[in-house]
């Protein structure tokens, strides 16, 4: 491993350390005391993480619990909780069967009752239970269209909260007149609350007129139960429930920055809200890797160009892939032959798309390492296949589930 690749990792490995949510969740509830039932409800790819660290400050005074994540992601039992895993992005009758467990576990409560309610990225598909007369297999037609056509992510949980029984501040409905104490990571660039896991537990911005507004812009093809559904409004207004935000990508990329400067490098950071195509992320930090080799750079010396948030992807092929992979490789033809460039995109959470990966990372011998596998980056693009031609050129980069969820992040390394 050159040293890039091994300043890389080291940025990769030393950020997800810094954005782990179990100190987080313990300041949020440190202090507090409960007159009544104390239950905890835990969502999300970081699920597991985040009600073990409120397990480890609350011990006993927790009368019952459950996690609910996805698939590989729980890390072993946790005393008095029931941990539950589904699929993710696509819902199934595991992520259904788990919300019902947390329905269960929180029925029949009094003002007096409190529920702490994790909530983090992935919570949109692993906590669903269809509206009205909807059925798994129309929201798996639902995911897999607005995954397909590029929505961006407020776009799909805008779709999702109308369709669903238990997002949009339907659950909060549902856990009154119990209070309920709201911490969050955010995957939403913004953070705004009611984006989050689709807001659960949150009163509603978005309209039915913004939903069917999804479904023309995208001229999505769903059937009339899913429409009807659609014209049924979300609570807009939510009185027993407070939010706190413990996790977000601006301090991804403030860990990120801090890291990279550790190793000698200047970082600059260019946005904390990157929402584009993929492929056109990658091209964009590409091209500022010959910027700064000809010297016209914002910065001079050895630097870090740094960014975070959350790319689409059009599918138009039918191979395997992530957003980061995609990112990744698109940026590799024009970091080709250069020594002293990298560019690396990984998701905080540990996955990227449907696969084991967690992004990948380019430099200027990817293009003749993949030429020598006889792969065209623009053929494996158009069929959307970067994991396998990144497979093929060993740039895929690893974590495993981290433990948290804060986005994505995208660097360039510069040493002239």
């Amino acid at each position: 491993m050159n040293i890039l690749r091994e300043h890389a990792q080291t940025i990769i490995d030393d950020t997800l350390k810094q954005v782990q949510p179990h100190a987080a969740v313990q300041r949020a509830l440190e202090g507090r005391t409960f007159p009544g039932k104390c239950i905890v409800i835990s969502i999300g790819k970081a699920a597991w993480t985040m009600a073990k660290a409120a397990s480890d400050l609350l011990g006993n005074t927790i009368d019952r619990g459950v996690v609910l994540t996805k698939y590989d992601h729980s890390q072993g039992e946790i005393p008095g909780f029931v941990i539950a895993e589904g699929g993710h992005p696509l819902v199934d009758e595991n992520s259904i069967a788990g919300t019902e467990k947390i329905l269960a576990a929180v029925e029949n409560l009094t003002e007096k009752d409190t529920i702490i309610f994790l909530i983090s990225g992935g919570g949109s598909a692993l906590f669903e239970k269809p509206a009205g007369s909807l059925t798994l297999a129309d929201m798996q037609n639902v995911t897999n269209q607005l995954l397909a056509c590029g929505a961006e992510i407020t776009e799909i949980n805008t779709i999702r909260k109308h369709l669903s029984a238990v997002k949009g501040g339907r659950f909060a409905k549902l856990c009154a007149p119990a209070s309920i104490i709201a911490i969050a990571l955010s995957d939403i660039l913004g953070d705004y609350p009611d984006a989050i896991a689709s807001g659960p537990a949150t009163a509603d911005t978005s309209t039915c007129a913004d939903a069917m507004a999804v479904v023309e812009k995208y001229h999505l093809d769903f059937p009339p139960a899913v429409l009807k559904q659609l014209q049924e409004e979300t609570p807009k207004k939510i009185t027993n429930c407070e939010m706190q935000i413990t996790g977000s990508v601006s301090q991804l990329c403030t860990f990120a920055a801090k890291a990279a400067e550790k190793l000698g490098y200047t970082p600059l950071t260019l946005s904390t809200m990157l929402d584009c195509e993929a492929r056109e992320a990658g091209r964009f930090l590409g091209s500022m890797a010959k910027t700064l080799e000809k010297g016209k750079g914002l910065v001079k010396g050895p630097c870090a160009i740094l960014c975070g948030g959350e790319t689409v992807v059009h599918l138009t092929g039918k191979g395997k892939g992530g957003r980061n992979q995609e990112l990744a490789l698109a940026a590799a033809p024009y970091l080709e032959g250069m020594k002293n460039a990298l560019v690396a995109a990984v998701g905080s959470d540990g996955t990227d798309g449907p696969t084991d990966a967690a992004g990948g990372m380019v430099d200027g011998s990817t293009m003749a390492a993949l030429r020598q596998a006889g792969l065209s980056v623009d053929a494996v693009l158009a069929e959307n296949d970067a994991y396998h031609a990144l497979k093929a050129v060993d740039s895929l980069i690893f974590t495993g589930p981290t433990g948290t969820n804060v986005n994505d992040l995208y660097f360039l390394l510069f040493r002239p």
